[in-house]
This record gives C-alpha cells, structure tokens and sequence, in this order.
C-alpha cells in the first residue's frame, strides 16, 4: 500500500540524499586550529581558532558549507544528531569527568545552544524578557544580547522559558520564543533584522508547553510550524525580511524540529505536525505528501524524522509508535509500523550501520530503556497491494540489547561513539556496537533535570539546566 503524494511533481529518476549541510555558517580553508588566513585583514586573527568577528565575517558573505564541526542548529548541521567528520574524542575521561572550560549562570529555558565558529547562541529567560546571547566558545563571554518582552506561562508546570534552539544560517540567527515570537539577527552584530509576532498575525496556539517547533531555514525560506489558524498550521517566511511568502495546512504544531532532504537537487522539508507526518516544498508550501502520525489527546511529539537515504523513521510515544517507510516525490510506502520495539517521545534515534540507538519512552513516565535496534530486521517485502504490517507488536528479533530503566535523555553521535545526556544530569560514552552495551566513560557535569539538547562543536560540549551553562573540553587533545 503506498500513501499517495497530494501533488505530482515532474516526473524523474532519482535518488533521495540527505544534504550534507543545510545550515550554512562558517567555511574556512583546510580547518584547523593552526593556520594564518586573514579574510578581514581589518581584524586581527589570534593564534588557533580565528576570532569570532572573522569568523562570522565568512559567515555573512558566504553561502558555502558548515565548517568543521559547528552544530548551527538543532541536533546539529544535518538535524540527524551526529557531528561533523573531522570531530574526535578522548576515549576516556578523568575520574573528575572531562575538564571544564567555563561555565555561568543562565536563565529558564529548555532550548539548547546552537554553535558557529567561535560563537555560542543562548537563548533563555530572564525574568519577563527572553534573551538571544552570543557567546565566546572558549571563554564564555558575552559578545553581544537581545531581548524582547514576554508574558508566557505555561498550561502544564511551570517551565516559562523557551524550548527553540536558536537557527544559524546565512549570517542569521533566527530564534522562535515560547509565545511565538520570531525574531531574526544579523549573526555578527547582534542588530535585529525583522520580528514577527506569530500567535498575534496567525492566531496560533502556544501549545501546552509554548512553541516548540525549531525553524528550518532552507535556501531564503524560513519554515515554522506555527500552528496557526486559517490555514496557517505551516508558515514560510522571507529570511531576508520576514515577510510571509506562504501558508500551509491547518495542522497544529508538534515539539518535533522539521528536518531538509535534497531529492535530485531540489530542497524539500519532512516534518511532523501534531497529527501527521508531511513533506513539503519550502518555496511555495505545497504538500507533496503526508500520512497520519499522531493522536488527540494528552501527547507529545518531540523526536524529529530521520532521514536515510530514500527511507524515513519517525517516532512517538503516547499510543503513536513508530513507522519504518520508504519514501520519494510521489509519497511513501510503509515497511513497518507498531508500538514496539521503538515509541521513543523526544530522542530522535541515531542511525550507525543499519542500526538504530534510541532512549525509548517518556520523559516524564518511566521506564526509559536505551535500545539497539536493527532497521533490516523491522523491513517486511510487501507487494505495492499489500497493508503494511501496522500495530505490530513483535519484533523482538529486532532488538539487539537493551539497557532497562536506563532513564530519559537525548543522545548524540561524534568520532563514531555515542555521547548520552540524561535528564538527570548524568553524561555517558558508549560505541555503537550491535553485539552489547559498551560504556566508555560517564559523569555527572550538573544536577538534573537536564532537558535541553546538548551541542558538540570543535571538541567543546555544552549543556544547560534551568542554573547552568556549562561546557566541558571532551574533544582528543583539548
């Protein structure tokens, strides 16, 4: 059975990539940290990383890849969780954990930081202001700040900071605020470019927890799901003026970021509203396919699909599940759906040679068990007339290993080893092998909870809780 698209594009042989940058930050020749390249000679370059005004100088003239390791956006440069190639990590830490570089006090928040060259982008609460800070990466201090006023309480807890890594792309940094604010910055100075108060132009909900769907800015479109009214679930705005350019579906707005894929050259966009699972055409918003994913009532959606290649794996907790499905222009034709092995809520998997790692279930609910999963084992031939096996609820061959009551967390990938930020504030190493569990090294940097996402750039790791910013040097070497 295959989901058809909802319009046909031309048709055309082609193979399904995913890019292999679509935030576009700093190039620099032959990274490292030991070069003489001055492209501003009217700023002084100091030895090692160049500074952060040189840096993001290329960055506001240049339309060229991601250098090194930057983790521009969330879940890092390609929204899969895994760093850049040129990363390595020490293989074992100190009793202590890894050394510190800095840490400092930081406002309420979920929203994890996003990295550029040498810049680190807060975005946290203080007080009734949400604020954008840029930040040295090896010192810590504060470069340059924004802020704008806020209101927002939540429905649910008490968490009334924002949950949107900030977007660096193109000499911008785009930040989404928990009441719906998108504001765009030039990414060197610090100037406000263009505003856009979302709940207020589109009617849109703020959700349970406030707007928590990351922009994804591919080429000159801004894309949010904003859940608006009226047509405006989906919106797509100008990056250079914040001009609405188009609006799409009625879909409310999921936790889940929207993730690129590069389909012959054209740059399209997979994301998941709250009750379905869409790809879209980011210059004029048109639906080329979707499928049901998702439920009413109390859930959440906070993983974010994995693309590989011309297959997609998205999954949810709360009665959703997961599903398994191959995919191109003209829609999608699911190998496997079900509960179990995998209804993970907010770790998006990481994917290593056919196999996926994942923190399966809730935050907020136990039991949270680390899985290894293998993707072939989940693949069922069906014919184009046949329904794909969905509520299966078997698969056991499927699993690998399983960590039990591992406990909620997010995971990311560098230098082939796993790195896990639990909630409750312990950090682990592990490599991602099928045959078992192997953990490398573990600490505990900060006290729980720790619900933002991490961020992994030039051997710096940072993370937050609603106290501290801390980063931490676990790059080989540092």
């Amino acid at each position: 059975m295959r989901i058809q698209a909802i319009t046909r594009l031309k048709s055309l042989p082609f193979s399904v990539t995913t890019p292999t940058a679509q935030a576009k930050p700093i190039r620099l020749p032959e990274p490292s940290r030991n070069f003489d390249f001055n492209p501003c000679p009217a700023i002084p370059v100091r030895a090692g990383l160049l500074t952060a005004a040189c840096c993001l100088s290329l960055l506001l003239c240049s339309g060229s890849l991601t250098w090194g390791g930057d983790w521009p956006q969330v879940l890092g440069a390609d929204r899969n969780g895994i760093a850049g190639p040129d990363e390595q990590l020490a293989r074992h830490w100190p009793r202590e954990g890894p050394p510190e570089a800095w840490s400092r006090p930081v406002g309420s928040g979920q929203a994890g930081v996003a990295i550029a060259g040498n810049r680190v982008f807060l975005f946290h609460r203080e007080r009734n202001h949400e604020i954008l800070e840029a930040l040295d990466l090896e010192t810590g201090e504060t470069i340059f700040q924004d802020s704008s006023p806020t209101t927002f309480l939540p429905r649910f807890g008490t968490a009334n900071g924002p949950l949107c890594v900030p977007t660096v792309s193109q000499g911008r940094v785009i930040t989404f605020g928990a009441q719906g604010l998108l504001t765009c910055l030039n990414a060197l100075t610090g100037q406000r470019i263009w505003q856009r108060d979302t709940q207020r132009d589109f009617r849109a909900d703020g959700g349970d927890y406030g707007a928590g769907s990351c922009p994804l800015v591919i080429d000159q479109h801004v894309i949010v799901n904003i859940g608006g009214r009226n047509g405006a679930g989906i919106v797509g705005f100008d990056l250079n003026t914040g001009a609405t350019l188009w609006k799409s579906t009625s879909e409310p707005a999921s936790y889940s970021a929207p993730v690129p894929v590069n389909i012959e050259d054209q740059q399209l966009a997979i994301m998941l509203t709250r009750y379905k699972c869409l790809m879209l055409d980011p210059k004029s918003g048109t639906t080329l396919f979707e499928f049901p994913f998702g439920r009413r009532g109390p859930s959440r959606i906070g993983a974010s699909p994995l693309i590989l290649k011309d297959r997609l794996f998205v999954t949810a907790s709360d009665g959703v599940g997961a599903m398994y499905a191959e995919f191109d222009l003209f829609g999608t034709r699911p190998l496997w759906a079900g509960e179990r092995p995998i209804a993970a809520q907010t770790c998006t998997p990481i994917h290593q040679d056919g196999f996926l790692y994942v923190i399966n279930g809730r935050d907020d609910v136990p039991p949270a068990d680390l899985l290894c999963v293998e993707l072939a084992s989940l693949h069922s031939p069906l014919r184009m007339d046949e329904a794909p096996p969905v509520r299966a609820t078997g698969n056991a061959t499927a699993v690998k290993w399983i960590e039990h009551d591992f406990g909620p967390g997010t995971l990311l990938m560098a230098d082939r080893l796993i790195l896990a930020q639990k909630t409750d504030g312990e950090l682990l190493m592990f490599s991602p092998k099928p045959e078992r569990y192997q953990r490398l090294a573990r600490c505990r940097p900060l006290k729980g909870p720790v619900k933002a996402l991490p961020a992994f750039s030039n051997g710096f790791y940072i993370l937050r809780n609603d106290e501290t910013l801390k980063c931490l040097r676990i790059g080989r070497g540092l």
